[in-house]
């Protein structure tokens, strides 16, 4: 019986091409990573994970704030994106839990001026133990200040403000005329929804080279 010759392999690798996915505009456009793929418009939708050292450069304690970018339209060899969303990594968290603080928290969903909807988690930690009725005025200071500026601020000026803790820093300066607080952090955010015709179909996540 004659044997089969074998066909020639075709080498995958040499049928894809390579997109630069860039950080968001708020965040510069900087690159991010290197993906490959076999259409490019396929890569519409895929996120990528990377922390805000790798973007900013500048303070190491920025390893500690995990960023999500979607990659939402492709031009060329470059791919685009959106802030997904991104959260204090596990180990920061922990290190923010101290005996005889106490914690007070609130998510809830907010709109930007421009449509897109956010859930925003606000975490506070006071310097002495408090009360139920001061845990309430907190959340509700939390509420006011992160309210206001989603309304008044584009997604991508929120996001912005969000991921640096400008927003964070203006709940500190009203909340401290409630309790002494120690640290006060908006510790993640998740994309919710965006405005009609700008909603990417959702991929896998790729993590960026270090």
């Amino acid at each position: 019986m004659a044997k089969k010759v074998a066909g020639k392999v075709r080498d995958k690798w040499k049928l894809k091409s390579w997109l630069t996915v860039l950080a968001s505009p708020s965040f510069g456009s900087a690159p991010i990573v290197r993906i490959p793929v076999t259409d490019a418009e396929k890569a519409r939708g895929r996120v990528v994970e990377t922390t805000l050292y790798d973007i900013l450069k500048q303070d190491p304690q920025h390893y500690s704030f995990k960023l999500y970018f979607q990659v939402d339209r492709v031009e060329g060899e470059t791919a685009h994106t959106v802030l997904r969303g991104h959260e204090y990594s596990r180990e920061y968290l922990r290190s923010l839990v101290r005996r005889g603080s106490s914690m007070s928290d609130l998510i809830k969903d907010y709109r930007t001026k421009d449509g897109y909807l956010v859930r925003v988690y606000c975490i506070a930690f006071s310097q002495g133990r408090m009360n139920t009725s001061k845990k309430h005025d907190l959340r509700s200071v939390m509420d006011r200040v992160i309210g206001e500026r989603a309304s008044s601020l584009t997604y991508d000026q929120f996001a912005q403000e969000m991921v640096l803790q400008k927003i964070a820093s203006d709940v500190y300066n009203e909340a401290k005329k409630v309790t002494h607080l120690r640290h006060v952090g908006l510790r993640k955010s998740k994309l919710i929804r965006m405005p009609e015709g700008a909603q990417p179909k959702p991929q896998e996540t790729v993590l960026a080279a270090a």
